[in-house]
């Protein structure tokens, strides 16, 4: 089955089209109820934290159906050689078109990545509205994972059809969403991500204890907190 690749992407090692510029709307600071949140969000999550290597083989299907972890998804052609690779995925009983928003403006110093932003969004709260100001969603579009990020350390647009699906891409990394509308007017959303272990760069094992002991608790996260934000 071939990639449904309708708005096709540039490879982000040639090309990236420079983050949104500056609005009104700027991430809120953490009041110390936030913080005490974040706290509670993080310990919450540590026992998966520590256990994600010992859960490898169920949690890279977390919330997934075997149809969903077999069926093709874009970007899966891109790394071959990947050596982590997950399909996980939720119901959310909202419409694609609810759900949508809120994977276009994610990002570090946009609207956040909804898991633990104590950890993955330098403790500002993620975004609990639509912004407006941030659905401006362009092939090539930058979305940083850390303050001033390398190119390993960002994500780039490859591609997307709205409000079906969304690629974005790293030199190393493929992550790609699908929504599917259901007859009841719920989404299935379903989320893969691949990681390629470049062995020969030096910040590898950094990489690696990333994927194999945090991609799942946060990537759990994410997607409870789309949920609850979709559904609201």
């Amino acid at each position: 089955m071939e990639d449904p690749r309708p708005v096709p992407g540039p490879d982000p090692r040639l090309v990236a089209v420079p983050e949104a510029p500056a609005s009104a709307w700027t991430p809120p600071r953490a009041g110390l109820a936030d913080l005490a949140g974040q706290a509670g969000d993080v310990l919450d999550d540590l026992h998966r934290f520590v256990a994600a290597p010992l859960l490898r083989r169920r949690h890279l299907t977390w919330g997934a159906t075997r149809a969903e972890a077999a069926a093709a998804m874009p970007g899966d052609r891109l790394l071959p050689h990947a050596q982590y690779r997950s399909t996980r995925a939720i119901t959310v009983a909202a419409p694609p078109e609810r759900v949508w928003p809120w994977l276009v403006q994610v990002g570090l110093g946009r609207g956040g990545w909804y898991a633990d932003d104590l950890l993955d969004n330098l403790a500002r709260p993620s975004a609990r509205e639509i912004v407006p100001e941030l659905q401006d969603l362009r092939v090539g579009r930058r979305l940083p994972m850390f303050p001033h990020p390398a190119e390993r350390a960002a994500v780039v647009v490859d591609g997307f059809a709205e409000p079906s699906w969304l690629l974005w891409r790293a030199p190393n990394r493929t992550w790609a969403w699908r929504l599917t509308p259901l007859s009841d007017g719920r989404t299935r959303l379903v989320t893969r991500m691949h990681t390629l272990y470049e062995w020969r760069r030096p910040l590898t094992p950094v990489t690696v204890l990333l994927m194999e002991f945090a991609d799942y608790p946060m990537m759990r996260r994410m997607l409870l907190g789309i949920r609850a934000r979709a559904e609201a």
